[in-house]
C-alpha cells in the first residue's frame, strides 16, 4: 500500500519511500487495533522515527507534517483508551504526573536547567533553550498560548562548552513536553 507522498525532484534527496511506506503501514495496523499489542507503534515511536535520505525520495516536509498528525492521533487514542478504561480522573492524574516531571527543569534558574557541554563539545545555545523553557513554563502555569508544533519545530543555534546545554538532555526534555502537550490538545 503506497502512501502517495510527493517525491523530491532532480538531485534532491528525500525520505526512502520503502521505509516510509513500511512505517506508515505498521502505524495504520497498530492504530486500527482495538487493543495495543506488544510491538505496536505509539506516539513516541512516531516522534522518534528516522528514515534514510535517498535521491528522489519522499518530500521531507510533507512526510514530517504527516508524522506530526499521526503522533497527535496516537496520543489522542492513548488518552481516549485510558479514559474509557480507567476514567477521566485517572487520565488527569497521569497528565498531572507527566507534567510534574517537567516542573523540576522548568523551575531551575536560568542557565542551570541542563548540563553544560564539555570544552570543545557542541550543544544547544543556553539562552535560546532557556527562552523556550520560560515559554513552556508559562504555558503550563499561566495558560499562555503555545502550540505543540512550536515545540516540535524549535531549532537552536549550536554553541560549544559553557555556552551550550547538552543536546541529549534538551532533546529528551522536549520529547516529554511534546508528549504531554499532544495528549492535551
Amino acid at each position: 500500500m503506497d502512501t502517495n507522498f510527493p517525491r523530491m525532484t532532480g538531485w534532491k534527496s528525500g525520505y526512502d519511500p520503502a521505509q516510509v511506506d513500511s512505517f506508515f503501514r505498521r502505524a495504520r495496523e497498530s492504530y486500527n487495533r482495538d487493543a495495543p499489542q506488544p510491538g505496536d507503534l505509539d506516539a513516541r515511536a512516531v516522534r522518534t522515527v528516522g528514515f534514510d535520505l535517498v535521491r528522489k525520495g519522499y518530500h521531507v516536509g510533507v512526510v514530517d507534517a504527516a508524522l506530526d498528525r499521526l503522533e497527535d492521533a496516537f496520543a489522542k487514542q492513548a488518552r481516549d483508551r485510558m479514559v474509557s478504561q480507567a476514567g477521566h480522573d485517572a487520565w488527569i492524574q497521569e497528565l498531572t504526573r507527566a507534567a510534574g516531571s517537567l516542573r523540576g527543569r522548568l523551575e531551575r534558574a536560568t542557565g542551570e536547567r541542563f548540563n553544560r557541554t564539555e570544552k570543545g563539545e557542541v550543544g544547544y545555545d543556553v539562552g535560546e533553550v532557556d527562552d523556550l523553557c520560560d515559554r513552556i513554563h508559562a504555558y503550563f502555569t499561566q495558560g499562555r498560548p503555545m502550540s505543540v508544533d512550536e515545540v516540535r519545530r524549535v531549532l537552536f543555534r549550536t554553541r560549544k562548552g559553557e555556552a551550550a546545554y547538552s543536546e541529549d538532555q534538551v532533546d529528551a526534555f522536549i520529547d516529554r513536553v511534546v508528549e504531554v502537550m499532544a495528549s492535551v490538545d
